[in-house]
């Protein structure tokens, strides 16, 4: 799980939006989801755009999947989105709001192209629904299409 800027902040930070969960209960939540489907999760978060490139090059070592919030970088940062597709893992995109339910330029997300599954507006359960989907894709073997 790879959590980009801002979301460090979750729990304060415009709760009508993010909901009231901090990042930690978050990262718990998905940590226990992935032991309840026999499976580890490990959740980084940076508010530094070079830092998550820096872990999705590396992912490919350590991990066959990626769950990601990369926050505004989402709408901004075709670096991460060339990154993604770089790494060839399959990954899920998260937002806890629904991005095309808010301002104009939260509407696109450059990464949209070069991930597996995106979910949008769902809040926490958004994290712990994608994680789901991502493990049942590998252990199917990769049989589904990116």
């Amino acid at each position: 799980m790879l959590h980009g800027p801002n979301l460090n902040l979750l729990g304060s930070r415009e709760p009508e939006h993010y909901g009231h969960q901090t990042l930690e209960e978050i990262d718990e939540a998905i940590r226990s989801e992935a032991a309840r489907l026999k499976a580890e999760a490990e959740c980084r978060q940076s508010n530094h755009e070079g830092q998550l490139i820096d872990w999705i090059q590396g992912a490919g070592r350590d991990f066959q999947g990626l769950l990601i919030n990369l926050g505004a970088f989402t709408h901004t940062s075709v670096a991460l989105r060339d990154a993604l597709a770089a790494s060839k893992l399959p990954a899920v995109e998260v937002h806890l709001s629904n991005i095309h339910a808010r301002e104009e330029f939260r509407r696109e997300s450059l990464t949209a192209q070069v991930v597996w599954g995106l979910i949008s507006g769902l809040g926490a359960r958004g994290y712990t629904l994608g994680l789901t989907a991502l493990i049942e894709r590998l252990r199917n073997d990769g049989k589904e299409t990116r």
